[in-house]
This record gives structure tokens, C-alpha cells and sequence, in this order.
């Protein structure tokens, strides 16, 4: 048969264009919310991997990174990724320089850096050594070139950390314990960290580490506290700093190859994780493995061609983003032993529940029943859910027991593979046992005056918050109670639900809206004006407003009465009843107005999780319309593919995912089976399910003028709610808007669902 040469080079042309269309993973930018308040981390990182390498300039940021031109101290080999509060990890550091064997400090600055999903590279001022960064999931992969003619040089430092201050148990400061390491090998180093403290203030965690190099150790000298050793090739564990300086020599290729497995049990286990996830050399494979982990991810959600490549950017790198933690440890666990998932650096669930875990649970199913699973593993073993939890230890309770809100949202949404009778006697511990004085660790903060009162008094830390989050954590236990069929504990939890009405003042005035929540004390007296300050002598005090933010003027950062927010904020954060929320603000004439006068004097905190929902609460009113022009006008105004594209910290893909899932046209009310429907900024938005059915969301004639939804279609049929059933999506369907210039009566007569 004869083959027509042009139809041979068109084919390929078309090959060529549907494989770099599949890529989605180009359209990642780690770098997208690095700089200003984002901190994500920017290095390779497989989906909840539990190796994140990246440089570390200096021991303050808590992702390790910093931008140009700030120096390098070295690259470290796991970090977390845009979160607040003290730094967290930074474990063994390794640093690539060129001299003599005598130097510690080998800090160097960058003339450039490359970053892309998967990769890192750089080149340093002075030696001109080039660094490339790829990784496996317990594993990392150097590529280190040296100029010509120079020696091949390379420190390694397990006493390095993030987060190291001069003060002894320093709050939320990391502190040492020990290290240690020994030169096994002309080829292989291992050792250990081991570090305490940190954001969470937690337990000692070690990282245990071997390095194997694909050429020949020529000289060494080990390192303790202060002192060189020569031709010694261990320094033993005695509570001081230890470190080695390699020396390749000068000779044979100027590549040096640097594979560095982790573990969180032994060193023999570090050293099978190279074994397992990287048994040859070739830093190429290792990058195509992890681009294909993630294209496998990134492609089930698909958009139209028309969108812009800013669009694909922000949108994908949300996805990322979301996906980077929780870290999956499964394997890797220190304290117990057992066949169960495990996952760590939950950082924080406060942040997370709201739209990390429901987008997680959309496109990745099965890995969020692992989660689930894991924290239902952490409650059996340790007694209490996780609030937040880091170095295998738990730690920062900022409001409520929010990983009930996941454990409701997985049961609503129907996960298989989940013990929810075991999750409901989790919520339960939560809910009715105090945790004995480490409130700030797990548990309910103020629970028994909680349980006795109806609300937690001022005084308390985080009385505000805490009251309403507990409140909504009962709604949580209700639902799975009821779905359950356990009628008693459902009455009993849909009555605590209500708990949050308790701090309301209903006859508080601020910038023409009534009704708050306030500071009440446990006599049940409101608070007009609240103490300043924690002297035990002198007590003044100072007029509490709900414009008002405590922290840090006045109290430290976890006394406040509501944490990361005021009255304004908090007192429209009610998921579960914004009906009664609306009646008690006086009717849906006054509550529009209220969510108008919320954001047009700019008392909305787009970078606060519990103002996550609130442009969303028009819907519950009629006017979803207003809903939509809010969400775009907030992403237009706070969001992009700058260095500085997010508006506050991401805290573990929470930022990215309220983005990626408002730019799709749904959000969900977590812990609740549903997701309110918004005008996409995409025109079309196909979602590969994990069960095999799709969802697609198309915007008939949408621009820039056509913002507004007129009509909707579901299959077919006429769709007239402003919500969607997460059922109707599972079950695979296409929901098509007609898109018009003017609001229409599309959505304004069948409301959200109500408690």
C-alpha cells in the first residue's frame, strides 16, 4: 500500500498537537503565590509526597524558599507548603560548593532559577555550580554540575532545620535534639535528625536519611559541634550538631548524581526507599514518573480549548496546589504498626474542611477514603481526631473539631470503605470528653462550659469561634447520626447545632446592621468592654466592636475571641442555618444589605477561611445573580499568575482550591451533600469521576457582558435550582447554562437546602 508522505506528516502534526494538549501539567507554575503572603512551597513534589526538596534561604520561611536575591544555606528535603504560624521541618540539608574541606557555612547566592512542576534548578554566583531537583515520593534526585577543573564538593548537614531561634522551647520554634551521621561507603552517608517543637510545638520527630552518589568519595571530614574530625566516618548521636564535607575530587565527569531516600522509621528503610522508587540513575525517568503521577490527576477535570493559558494556569495550579498535603505516610509510621493508612501534616483542617477536602473527595475519591481513613487511625491509636497535625504529632485546635466536618462530608457524599459508626464515636469523643488540659493540642476547648452554658464564655480562648464552630461540628454529628439511624443522639446534636444563637446580640448595631456575635460571660452578661491586655495588676479595658480584630495589639495570637477575624466575619460564618442567620439579621431585605455593606466597605478578608462561603449567601436569598459578580469581581481583583497570585496564605491548597472550584461555577458547603452553582470563568469544564461517569458544565454565549445565567439544562431538562446534588454529579450528567447580559429568574425560587 502507498502512503501518501503528507498524510504521514500531517498525522504526525496531529499526534504531535494531541499530546501536547494532554500535558496538562505545563500548565503548572509552582511559583504561582510564592512570594508575598502565599509561602507555597516551589520544589518537585509528587502528590501528597512525603519528600518535598527545595533550597532553604535561611532558617525563617516556612516553605524553605525565598526569592532572588537572597542566599542559599542548602537544600533540604521536606517542607510543608503555604502555611502560617512557626516554620515546620527543613531536614537534612544538603549544599553543593567547591573549595576546602574547612568551611561549614558554604551559603551561596543564585544568578537564576528554573521551576516547573517536578523540577528545580538553579545556578550559584561565584562557583557557577548548577543545581537540578527532582524527586519520588520517599526519595529525592540530585543533579549537581560542576565547572570544569574545580573539585566536586558537597556538605551534608542533618543539624540544620527551619524554624531554629534563639530561645530555648521557644513557642512554635523548632528546637534541636540530636543527629547524627556516618560515611558508610566511598558511595553512601546516612544519618539521622532529629527535631521538636515547631508550629505545632509538637513531640520530637526524626528523618532518617541515606544518600547513595554515582561517584567515588575521594576525601572527607565529619563534623560535631563546632569541630572538624579527619578520616573519623561517623559522629555518633550526643545531642550536638553533626555534618560531613564531601570531596569528589576533580577528576572523571563534572555530573555528580545524588539519590537521597527519607524515612521516618530507620535508616535501612530510607536506604529500600531508594532501592524501591529509584533503582537506576537516570534523572530524566524520575522526572517523566512524577509529570505522569500528576497528569494522571490534572487530566481529570478537562477545559475547553478556548480557555486562556492564564485560566489553565491558575486553574491547574489550584489543582496542584490542593494536591501537594496532606502528606501520605502510609509505611512510615513510627508510633503504631498496622496495615491502615496514614497520613500526616494536616495543616490545619480549620483551613482544609472547607474546600481542600471537597475538591480532593471530587477528583480523587479513593485517596480521600485514605485519608479519612488515616485520621480515623489517629483517633484509635492517640484518642482524639487531629485538628492539625505535624511531625506525627497533634497539634493547633484554631476553632472547632473540624475533622468532624470532613468525616460528615465523606458520609454525605457517599465514600465506600468507611467505618462511619467508628467516625460517629470519634465526633462523639470530640464532642463529650474535655482533653485534660491539652486543649490547644485536640478535643473541644471550654467544652464544659460549652455543654453547660450553650456557648463558651469570654475568657476562654477563641470563646467566639469556638462556639460557632462547635456549634457546626454538632450539625456534623447530627447528620451522620441520623444517617445512621441513631434518633437520640440526632435530637439531641440538632439542638446543639443551634448553639451559635446563644452569642447572639440581637439588638447590636454596626454600620447599619443588627445582630452580632459577641463576648458574653459566663454569668451570661454581655461585654461592652473586655479587658486589655493580660496584666495580673492593672486591668484596663477598651470598647469591644465587631470591626474590632484583637490580635496582636492587644492579646497574644490564640486569646482572642475570634481568631483571624472579627464580629463581621464570623457572625455570617453559620453553613449549616443561613435561613435562621437571615431571620435574625432582620430579613432577606436586611441581609442582602448587610452582604453588600460587607463587601463594599471592604470588611471582607479574602484571605480568611471563614469568610470562604460568604460571597456565596445571596443564593439563600433569590439572588444568586449577585453571588456570581461577587466571586468574579474577588478573583479579578485578588487573584493571578504573578509570583504574589495569591491573596493570603494558600494553607495547604485551601486558597487554591476555593479558586480552582469557583472558576469551575461550583462550591461546596462542606459537610453537607451539595454545591452551589455560580457563573464559571470557563466555558466548559468536563470532570473524569473516579467511578468512571463524567460531569460537564458548559456556558452557552458567555462574555464578558453575558455573566448572567438565564436557563439551565441537566441532560436535557429544565434545571432551575442554584445547587446541585453531589449525587446528580456522581451519577454523571451535563449541566449547560444559557448565559444572558441582565439577571434573569434562573435560581431565585428553590433555595439552597435548610437544616
Amino acid at each position: 500500500m502507498k502512503i501518501n508522505s503528507k498524510a504521514l506528516i500531517f498525522l504526525g502534526i496531529a499526534l504531535f498537537a494531541i499530546n501536547a494538549q494532554s500535558q496538562l501539567h505545563q500548565y503548572v507554575d509552582p511559583m504561582i503565590g510564592s512570594e508575598g503572603v502565599g509561602r507555597v512551597f516551589i520544589g518537585p513534589s509528587c502528590p501528597y509526597g512525603m519528600v518535598k526538596p527545595s533550597p532553604d534561604c535561611t532558617v525563617s520561611p516556612n516553605s524553605g524558599w525565598l526569592p532572588l536575591p537572597k542566599e542559599v544555606t542548602g537544600f533540604s528535603q521536606v517542607h510543608v507548603s503555604g502555611t502560617g504560624g512557626g516554620p515546620k521541618y527543613g531536614n537534612i540539608q544538603i549544599m553543593p560548593f567547591s573549595g576546602t574541606l574547612d568551611k561549614l557555612d558554604q551559603t551561596s547566592y543564585r544568578t537564576e532559577e528554573n521551576v516547573k512542576l517536578g523540577y528545580y534548578e538553579t545556578v550559584f554566583k561565584g562557583n557557577n555550580i548548577k543545581t537540578e531537583i527532582t524527586t519520588a515520593e520517599k526519595a529525592a534526585f540530585y543533579r549537581i554540575t560542576y565547572p570544569k577543573n574545580t573539585s566536586k564538593d558537597l556538605k551534608i548537614d542533618p543539624g540544620f532545620f527551619l524554624g531554629e531561634g534563639p530561645k530555648p522551647d521557644g513557642r512554635e520554634e523548632q528546637q534541636f535534639v540530636g543527629s547524627q551521621i556516618e560515611i558508610v561507603s566511598d558511595t553512601e552517608v546516612r544519618g539521622y535528625s532529629r527535631i521538636r517543637g515547631g508550629w505545632n510545638n509538637g513531640r520530637a520527630y526524626t528523618v532518617y536519611f541515606w544518600a547513595v552518589f554515582d561517584q567515588p568519595i575521594a576525601k572527607y571530614v565529619t563534623w560535631k559541634d563546632g569541630k572538624f574530625y579527619n578520616n573519623q566516618k561517623a559522629q555518633f548521636d550526643s545531642g550536638k550538631k553533626t555534618a560531613a564535607l564531601l570531596s569528589f575530587g576533580k577528576e572523571g565527569k563534572q555530573e555528580v548524581n545524588i539519590k537521597i531516600g527519607i524515612s521516618f522509621l530507620s535508616e535501612l528503610k530510607a536506604k529500600n526507599n531508594i532501592e524501591v522508587e529509584i533503582p537506576h540513575w537516570n534523572f530524566n525517568t524520575v522526572l517523566v514518573e512524577l509529570e505522569t503521577k500528576w497528569e494522571q490527576l490534572l487530566s481529570r477535570i478537562k477545559l475547553s480549548e478556548d480557555t486562556s493559558d492564564s485560566y489553565k494556569k491558575m486553574f491547574y495550579t489550584g489543582l496542584y496546589h490542593t494536591m501537594i498535603m496532606p502528606v501520605d505516610r502510609t509505611g512510615e509510621n513510627p508510633l503504631w504498626t498496622n496495615d491502615e493508612p496514614y497520613y500526616d501534616d494536616f495543616y490545619c483542617i480549620w483551613d482544609t474542611f472547607r474546600s481542600s477536602t471537597p475538591l480532593i473527595t471530587l477528583i480523587d475519591s479513593k485517596r480521600q477514603v485514605e485519608i479519612v481513613n488515616a485520621l480515623l487511625n489517629i483517633y484509635k491509636r492517640e484518642g482524639y481526631l487531629p485538628e492539625g497535625r505535624s511531625g506525627n504529632d497533634n497539634g493547633r485546635t484554631q476553632g472547632g473539631s473540624n475533622a468532624s466536618v470532613v468525616l460528615a462530608d465523606a458520609f454525605v457524599k457517599n465514600l465506600k470503605g468507611i467505618d462511619y459508626e467508628l467516625a460517629l464515636q470519634a465526633m462523639l469523643k470530640d464532642a463529650t470528653v474535655p482533653p485534660g488540659g491539652n486543649e490547644e493540642k485536640e478535643g473541644r476547648g471550654g467544652l464544659m462550659d460549652y455543654l453547660r452554658l450553650g456557648y463558651v464564655p469570654y475568657g476562654i480562648d477563641r470563646a467566639g469561634n469556638r462556639t460557632i464552630d462547635y456549634s457546626y461540628n454538632d450539625y456534623n454529628i447530627a447528620t451522620v447520626a441520623k444517617g445512621l439511624n441513631h434518633q437520640d443522639l440526632y435530637n439531641q446534636y440538632i439542638k446543639q447545632a443551634d448553639s451559635w444563637q446563644n452569642l447572639w446580640r440581637s439588638d447590636y448595631q454596626n454600620n447599619g446592621a443588627t445582630g452580632f456575635i459577641m463576648p458574653k460571660d459566663a454569668s451570661g452578661i454581655w461585654l461592652d468592654d473586655v479587658v486589655f491586655g493580660e496584666s495580673k495588676i492593672q486591668k484596663p479595658t477598651f470598647k469591644y466592636t465587631p470591626v474590632i480584630i484583637e490580635s496582636p495589639w492587644y492579646v497574644c495570637h490564640w486569646c482572642v475571641f475570634f481568631y483571624e477575624g472579627n464580629s463581621w466575619e464570623y457572625s455570617l460564618s453559620i453553613p449549616h442555618d443561613v435561613p435562621e442567620l437571615i431571620r435574625k439579621s432582620g430579613g432577606e431585605a436586611a441581609f442582602k444589605n448587610r452582604l453588600d455593606t460587607f463587601f463594599d466597605t471592604k470588611l471582607y478578608n479574602v484571605a480568611n477561611e471563614p469568610s470562604f462561603l460568604t460571597p456565596c449567601l445571596y443564593h439563600w436569598i433569590g439572588k444568586p445573580y449577585l453571588s456570581s459578580d461577587r466571586i468574579r469581581t474577588i478573583i479579578k481583583e485578588n487573584f493571578n499568575t504573578s509570583h504574589e497570585g495569591l491573596p493570603g496564605n494558600d494553607d495547604s491548597g485551601a486558597m487554591s482550591s476555593w479558586l480552582a472550584f469557583h472558576m469551575m461555577g461550583l462550591y461546596p458547603n462542606a459537610g453537607q451533600p451539595y454545591y452551589l452553582l455560580n457563573t464559571p470563568l470557563i466555558t466548559e469544564t468536563t470532570i473524569q469521576l473516579e467511578n468512571g461517569n463524567h460531569f460537564k458544565i458548559s456556558a452557552k454565549k458567555m462574555s464578558d457582558k453575558n455573566k448572567y445565567i438565564k436557563s439551565a439544562l441537566l441532560d436535557g431538562k429544565p434545571y432551575n435550582k442554584a445547587w446541585i446534588l453531589h449525587d446528580d454529579i456522581a451519577k454523571g450528567a451535563e449541566l449547560i447554562f444559557e448565559m444572558d447580559s441582565k439577571p434573569s429568574a434562573w435560581g431565585t425560587t428553590i433555595l439552597p437546602p435548610t437544616k
